[in-house]
C-alpha cells in the first residue's frame, strides 16, 4: 500500500499525493496531486505566484504552469513529519493533472521515507 502525503499551501491543505515517481540519485520525488477543491487550477497557481513573488513559466494558451520553489508549499507524511528538500514546486496543466515535486531530499531521510524508490533503481 502506498503512503499518502498531505500537501499544504500557506498552512491550508490543498490535496494529497503518493509520490509515485522518483529520481533517487538526485533525492527527488514527485507525484500527482489529488486536490481537495476543483478551484486549484492554472489561474489559481498563476495568481498565487504573482501575488507571492514566485517565479514561474506559463503557457497561457495551454493553461500550463511550472513554478520555481514555492516557500509556502509544504508536504507532510501521516506521522506529521515534513518532507524537506532544497526545492518544492508545482507543475501541470488544466484538463490534465498537476504534480508536486520535492528535490534535494537528503539521505538518510530519503532512503528511510521512500525505501521503494532506491530499490526500484537497483
Amino acid at each position: 500500500m502506498s503512503k499518502v502525503y498531505d500537501i499544504l499551501l500557506d498552512n491550508i491543505k490543498i490535496g494529497t499525493t503518493v509520490f509515485e515517481n522518483a529520481d533517487p540519485t538526485m533525492g527527488v520525488v514527485f507525484g500527482r496531486i489529488n486536490f481537495l477543491n476543483i478551484g486549484y487550477d492554472f489561474n489559481f497557481f498563476r495568481a498565487y505566484c504573482l501575488l507571492n513573488g514566485v517565479d514561474f513559466q506559463k503557457y497561457i494558451e495551454d493553461k500550463l504552469i511550472t513554478t520555481s520553489t514555492i516557500p509556502g508549499l509544504r508536504v507532510y507524511n501521516r506521522s506529521g513529519d515534513e518532507v524537506k528538500g532544497d526545492a518544492c514546486s508545482i507543475s501541470g496543466m488544466d484538463g490534465d493533472f498537476f504534480d508536486v515535486t520535492i528535490s534535494g531530499i537528503p539521505y538518510p531521510f530519503y532512503e528511510e521515507e521512500f525505501p521503494q524508490h532506491p530499490k526500484a533503481k537497483e
